[in-house]
């Protein structure tokens, strides 16, 4: 039947109603805390986000946060919202002092939505503000109104208390992970010098701001000390690491955005020029950011972002009839980098080596990159290899952070989850066998290996990672020897030319399940042998066990159950201090007898499988 349209059908939603209802509009996706980009640590952002404005507007040098289980607790010693107003910029739309620039010049919630997304997807929200002697408090319950409390005298330092516990009937399941919590907390302060945040105990405070973050992130040695540049409005770090890629860690105003935009094109634009003025020589723009690692933060007024979570920015001015971004950035850089390297010599001749060994490589190379890319094209057309969705990374999309691309091994694998998936946000890559061991080689690999110069391609990722495709890169291997031994391959691959990707928290690994333990009521999928003992205690001695030995054992209909919203994902990541070059050596290199040994000594015999 088609539905009848007429005035009945048109509906206006209030503003609680508008947000739960298109949560992703306000925060992205949802999750449920096992990643760093999921909602519950938006929410938390939010909330973070006034504090830090307030710091940045010189009142309150600390912030306390107390998270215990699901409640989390925010207190700043700012300013305090007006009494008067706390219900306001707590419940109604676009209601915030920060349209007016002249009280928050330089901030980053600018619009009046977030604080309010936080109450509308808490199953428990409190604002108390405290200003000159007199406390107001009001508790919400998924944006209703449960508590407006009268204005009281106190003895409390000026500033506000947020307190919320995130909807479960939203973020099903959720947990917080201290880890990602912690992370966001460091940027904070690496972007506030002299801010402390204190968060269940421990303080973290920095004194050097981008220094302290790139020291923090960078997994390689740098081949020169990190050059820190700086003004009112804008702090540059940058130095050079021995890696393939290009990595960037840019804010605006303190928000991380981690899609980059109009200021990191315009500090990628100046460096090259400024590189090429000071050598006098035309360099290749690959050559001369081939290995680069930078943090860029600006402060503008009235900054304006692709979307409510403020991850791209699409500001073109530092204010509104002030100037360009790209133009004060290039003069930024020209005078403040120019005279570092005619102070620095020994700088300047440590760069210029990396230049051109990078210069010599690419020619080396241009050759069979040339026929790579023209191959690569062509397939594109009609690529076997890929099936892909509708929604890219790169797209506007409201549904672009569900992005996804599984790497599998072998037809059969890759046609469950090609059978499975959701064809609008999740892509398949099937790889015909086992892959090159690129371990130790150079770049030449990339485009000499027909299959790794198109997975190259599907992710749009040869210039660099801005424009990637997918925002969860996933590898997809059986649980067995074999299936390890690919993902190996594929992590020796990413770890070698293409670590900005595992950096900025995009490749994963799946788990899918070992076992099904089942009877005519029930059915179970068990991901570990203690998972199955669980699982068999629960159904009793008439279980039926399934032992899964590969992808394409698991039909397609049971298959949509794990790549779903409730698949398992584990995030692949590089610490500072991972010994990811040892074991990629120990495992991946031409050690044969060592590792034979190894496996000799530590063999272990399941008695059970005899």
């Amino acid at each position: 039947m088609v539905q009848n349209y007429s005035e009945d059908t048109i509906r206006t939603l209030d503003w609680k109603e508008h947000i739960r209802k298109r949560p992703g509009m306000y925060i992205g996706k949802l999750g449920d805390g096992t990643f760093a980009d999921d909602g519950i640590y938006v929410l938390l952002k939010e909330v973070l986000d006034n504090s830090v404005d307030e710091y940045m507007m010189g009142f309150g040098k600390e912030i306390h946060i107390q998270l215990s289980d699901t409640k989390v607790s925010v207190r700043d010693f700012g300013r305090g919202i007006p009494l008067g107003k706390v219900l306001d910029v707590s419940s109604k739309m676009n209601t915030g002092a920060k349209y007016d620039s002249k009280v928050f010049k330089k901030s980053v919630g600018l619009n009046g939505v977030g604080i309010k997304a936080v109450n509308a997807l808490s199953d428990h929200f409190v604002v108390q503000a405290f200003r000159k002697g007199e406390t107001k408090r009001v508790v919400f319950s998924k944006g209703e109104l449960v508590e407006e409390a009268p204005v009281e005298s106190t003895h409390e330092a000026d500033g506000t208390y947020v307190e919320f516990i995130p909807d479960g009937s939203i973020f099903t399941n959720f947990k917080f992970k201290n880890e990602y919590i912690i992370s966001l907390l460091k940027n904070y302060t690496y972007l506030n010098a002299g801010l402390s945040i204190h968060f269940n105990g421990e303080v973290y405070k920095s004194e050097n701001g981008l220094l302290d973050l790139l020291d923090e992130q960078m997994t390689e040695t740098s081949l020169y000390p990190i050059i820190s540049l700086k003004d009112d409005d804008l702090e540059i770090a940058v130095t050079h690491c021995n890696q393939y890629g290009e990595e960037y860690y840019t804010f605006v105003n303190g928000q991380h955005t981690t899609q980059g935009g109009t200021h990191l094109q315009a500090f990628r634009e100046a460096y090259v020029k400024t590189i090429r003025d000071f050598y006098n020589k035309n360099f290749d723009v690959s050559d001369i950011r081939s290995g680069i690692v930078a943090a860029v933060s600006i402060k503008i007024e009235e900054p304006v972002f692709e979307s409510q979570t403020k991850t791209k920015l699409g500001s073109k001015d530092m204010s509104p009839g002030g100037p360009s971004i790209r133009n004060y950035m290039m003069e930024f850089v020209k005078e403040k980098l120019d005279n570092f390297l005619h102070k620095n010599s020994e700088v300047a001749e440590i760069l210029h080596k990396k230049i051109l060994e990078s210069e010599k490589e690419r020619k080396a190379i241009s050759g069979i990159q040339k026929l790579a890319r023209e191959r690569a094209k062509k397939v594109n057309l009609h690529n076997k290899k890929l099936r892909d969705c509708r929604i890219h990374f790169n797209s506007n999309h409201e549904r672009k952070m569900e992005t996804s691309i599984f790497i599998t091994e072998g037809d059969s694998a890759s046609g469950s989850i090609t059978k499975a998936r959701d064809v609008t946000t999740q892509a398949v890559f099937s790889l015909k066998g086992k892959p090159l061991n690129t371990y130790g080689l150079s770049r030449k690999v990339v485009y000499e290996n027909e299959e790794f110069n198109l997975l190259q391609a599907a992710l749009n990722i040869e210039e660099g990672i801005e424009a990637l495709r997918y925002n969860q890169v996933i590898i997809a291997t059986d649980a067995d020897v074999d299936g390890m031994h690919i993902r190996l391959l594929l992590l020796t691959f990413f770890l070698q030319f293409f670590p900005e990707l595992i950096k900025n928290g995009h490749l994963f690994i799946l788990q899918t399940p070992l076992f099904r333990v089942r009877n005519n009521k029930q059915t179970f999928y068990c991901y570990t042998e203690q998972e199955r003992i669980e699982a068999i205690k629960k159904i009793g001695k008439n279980a039926e066990i399934t032992r899964f030995k590969g992808l394409g054992e698991i039909s397609p209909d049971e298959f949509k159950h794990f790549i779903g919203k409730d698949i398992r994902l584990e995030p692949v990541t590089m610490k500072k201090g991972d010994a990811f070059k040892e074991l990629l050596e120990f495992y991946m290199g031409k050690n044969s007898p060592e590792r034979q040994n190894f496996i000799i000594n530590n063999l272990v015999i399941d008695e059970e499988m005899l």
